[in-house]
């Protein structure tokens, strides 16, 4: 089972950036998002709150992990490597506080769909897939780094956050906003993109109402700015307004 697990996972490690938005595409076919969850629009925007939380949340995780220790997310050749073990910053707290924090964020933008088919599916899927590609790295790490590695899983733990220990992994180390902006602004524009769509999905039915067509307009004009602000991002990044130093791999 395991050696199966394996497999998917190298597999999606490959294409996940291909793969990840056609799954997510393709679980939110299965159903449209109810306007009132259980029938109570207060319902409805609790689990918003908690959804946009969530998601917040996974962001903030993601931006701490690469602001104090960065390591090349996309391996070599779009296959699991490393060249050094990296274990300060976040990766003291956390082996995989990256996936934490992008397990967050689907996790949120699956809440903030609404539909409990879609919400389940999509949450245990998403799981799945990500333990399937932490037992491809934990292969690859321990066969290359051997002892060393072993001791680092006994001391972290693979998902939960042992924060008492953020402290001291961080220790000596300054926050780096530039790298955040960086390398993570694309992560933080596609979630806004699938936040603002899942509304426009729920809510573009709703079009011959008056309300509505007003709140579809917003919606879409935010997608624009989103748009306008990544372009904004990657043309100062290819002047070198991030210019940072050499990522640990």
């Amino acid at each position: 089972m395991k050696s199966t697990m394996i497999k998917i996972g190298n597999f999606f490690f490959r294409f996940r950036n291909q793969v990840f938005p056609l799954l997510i595409v393709a679980l939110f076919l299965l159903a449209t998002p109810p306007l009132q969850l259980m029938g109570s629009a207060a319902t409805e925007r609790a689990k918003d709150h908690l959804a946009l939380l969530v998601i917040v949340s996974g962001l903030a995780l993601r931006a701490t992990v690469i602001g104090f220790a960065y390591i090349q997310r996309g391996g070599l050749n779009k296959r699991v490597y490393a060249k050094d073990l990296v274990t300060e910053g976040m990766f003291g707290v956390c082996r995989n506080p990256l996936y934490v924090g992008n397990m967050l964020v689907y996790i949120g933008i699956f809440l903030l769909h609404g539909d409990p088919l879609v919400a389940v599916s999509g949450i245990a899927l998403f799981a799945f897939i990500y333990q399937c590609i932490v037992y491809a790295e934990e292969t690859f790490l321990e066969a290359k780094f051997g002892d060393a590695y072993k001791a680092y899983c006994r001391d972290v733990p693979r998902w939960g956050l042992r924060l008492s220990r953020f402290a001291e992994s961080t220790q000596g180390m300054t926050f780096n906003v530039r790298r955040v902006i960086a390398k993570d602004y694309s992560t933080v524009a596609s979630t806004c993109i699938a936040v603002l769509a899942t509304e426009i999905y729920r809510f573009a039915p709703m079009a011959e109402q008056v309300e509505y067509v007003r709140y579809l307009v917003v919606l879409g004009l935010l997608m624009a700015c989103v748009g306008i602000a990544t372009a904004a991002v990657s043309h100062l990044k290819k002047r070198g307004a991030f210019r940072e130093p050499k990522a640990l791999y």
